[in-house]
């Protein structure tokens, strides 16, 4: 699940009010993982959840009481302007709490550190064995890379191919990113299937030439 489907599904609001089916809580969970805005909007919720609950804490305002003298008027005075908001508010309040205080996903994935499952891999070295990379499903993951020592790049470029072998995604990587000839590459988990998959390394001369592939290494993701 994308940022864009989040919005078309009002997902955020769905999950508030616990109305999302389990394939759909554990997509829009892992989306929460690397959604800035939508893990925003639910703080802010908590925030407006933690005020109303002092509202509801404090004693009657002067204008309940005025309402309350003014029995008397029809029972549909309540639905004007002045009492129709904070009615609806505290409404809003009674119907998610359960929900909106624990946030369960939040809470186990955002408030507590875990270990990110990883590989590691000599980019130089072609065949051998291919590591595991045990990962949830929609977990992220870290390739550790070991490149061959080089001063003559500026920067490099790291492919990776999915197990039908196309290039899924390139990124590119300063010299100064390089601490001892070693580098981590964080990999996104979310939607991607289990298999064997391929990251190659390309060098980008210092004088602008061509780059050039220093190696290429296979890691097996399996889900669990």
């Amino acid at each position: 699940m994308d940022h864009k489907d989040a919005l078309r599904l009002n997902t955020t609001e769905r999950y508030l009010l616990n109305e999302l089916d389990p394939d759909q809580l554990d997509q829009f969970e892992e989306h929460l993982f690397d959604c800035p805005e939508c893990a925003l909007d639910l703080r802010a919720v908590a925030m407006f959840v933690e005020q109303g609950k002092t509202v509801l804490a404090e004693p009657a305002t002067a204008a309940q009481e005025v309402r309350t003298t003014q029995s008397h008027k029809s029972w549909f005075a309540w639905l004007r302007p002045t009492f129709a908001v904070p009615a609806m508010a505290l409404l809003l309040l009674i119907v998610g709490y359960q929900n909106l205080v624990e946030f369960p996903g939040i809470r186990s994935k955002g408030a507590l550190p875990e270990i990110m499952p990883s590989a590691a891999m000599n980019i130089a070295t072609r065949g051998g064995e291919v590591p595991v990379v045990p990962a949830k499903r929609g977990q992220d993951f870290s390739l550790l890379v070991d490149l061959p020592p080089d001063g003559a790049f500026s920067s490099y470029v790291a492919d990776l191919y999915n197990p039908a072998g196309t290039v899924e995604w390139s990124l590119e990587i300063p010299a100064d990113a390089v601490m001892n000839d070693s580098l981590s590459v964080r990999v996104p988990g979310t939607g991607r299937p289990g298999g064997v998959y391929v990251l190659a390394v390309r060098g980008v001369p210092r004088d602008g030439g061509i780059p050039s592939e220093i190696g290429r290494h296979s890691f097996e993701l399996r889900p669990r």
